[in-house]
C-alpha cells in the first residue's frame, strides 16, 4: 500500500490529494500528495528512530477518519508495524500493542490496551499542538514534527494482503485512476473504504466529516469530484 501511495504522491505532488472537511468545526486542510508524504515520513521515523519498533511489533489505532489518522495509518505501515483496531484478541484483560494512538477524547478507551509509548491527538486544525496533554501520553502533533521528512519503506509481507485487498475494495466501489472521490466518514469509518481503496485505485480523497447534505452538490463541484461514497 505505501508503494501505492508513494505512486500517487509521485503522480503529480503538488496537486491536492486527500482534501479534509469537518463540518461541525468549518475546518479545510488541504494536503497535497508531497506534504502528506513528508507526514507519512515523520511518523514512519518518529515509530523507527524515535521508539525502535518495526516489522513484527504493533499500533493501537483509536482514532477517526482524519487526515492525521491517514499519516499515522500510512506511517506505520511504511515502517512494517502492524494496526491493530478495538476488539483485537486480548491478553490479561488488556490488549497488547508496542505504541498507541489515540484522539484526545478516547484517552479513556486507552487505558483497555497495554501499550509501551502512548499518543494522543487532538485533531486541530492545522495540527496545532494541544494546550494540555493527559497525563501519560506525549502530543503526537508536536513531537512527530521533530522528526525525518523522508523515509524508505520497509518490505513487509503483510502489505501484500492489504495492498490486495484494497484493490478489491476499490473494483468492489467503482473507483477508478483519476478519480476525485468525495467520502462521508460517519457512513464509511473503515480505513480499507476512506482511505485504502482510492488510493489503491489511483483515486483523490475528499474527506468529510459531520458532513451536511446542504453543502454536498456545492462541495462536489468545487472539488471537481467524479465519485462519491455517501
Amino acid at each position: 500500500m505505501i508503494e501505492r501511495f508513494a505512486t500517487a504522491a509521485a503522480e503529480d505532488p503538488a496537486q491536492p490529494l486527500l482534501t479534509w472537511y469537518d463540518d461541525a468545526t468549518g475546518d479545510r486542510t488541504e494536503l497535497s500528495g508531497a506534504t502528506l508524504d513528508n507526514w507519512v515520513a515523520k511518523t514512519a521515523n518518529l515509530l523507527v528512530d524515535g521508539l525502535g519498533l518495526g516489522s513484527g511489533d504493533r499500533a493501537g489505532v483509536l482514532l477517526p477518519p482524519h487526515w492525521q489518522t491517514a499519516a499515522v495509518l500510512l506511517g506505520a505501515w511504511a515502517a512494517g508495524v502492524e494496526v491493530v483496531a478495538p476488539g483485537a484478541q486480548v491478553t490479561n484483560g488488556k490488549i497488547s500493542v508496542d505504541v498507541i494512538f489515540a484522539a484526545a477524547d478516547r484517552v479513556n478507551d486507552a487505558a483497555e490496551w497495554s501499550a509501551g509509548d502512548r499518543f494522543v491527538l487532538g485533531l486541530a486544525p492545522m495540527a496545532l499542538p494541544m494546550r494540555t496533554v493527559p497525563s501519560g501520553f506525549v502530543d503526537y502533533a508536536a513531537e512527530v514534527l521533530t522528526f525525518g521528512d523522508h523515509f524508505t519503506p520497509y518490505p513487509d509481507q503483510s502489505d501484500r494482503s492489504l495492498v490486495e485487498r484494497a484493490a478489491a475494495r476499490a473494483a468492489d466501489l467503482g473507483l477508478k485512476a483519476g478519480d476525485r472521490v468525495l467520502v462521508d466518514a460517519a457512513k464509511h469509518p473503515d480505513p480499507l473504504d476512506w482511505l485504502l481503496a482510492p488510493l489503491a485505485g489511483g483515486a483523490t480523497l475528499v474527506l468529510c466529516a459531520a458532513l451536511d447534505p446542504a453543502k454536498l452538490d456545492d462541495r462536489a463541484a468545487a472539488e471537481k469530484v467524479t465519485a462519491r461514497l455517501v
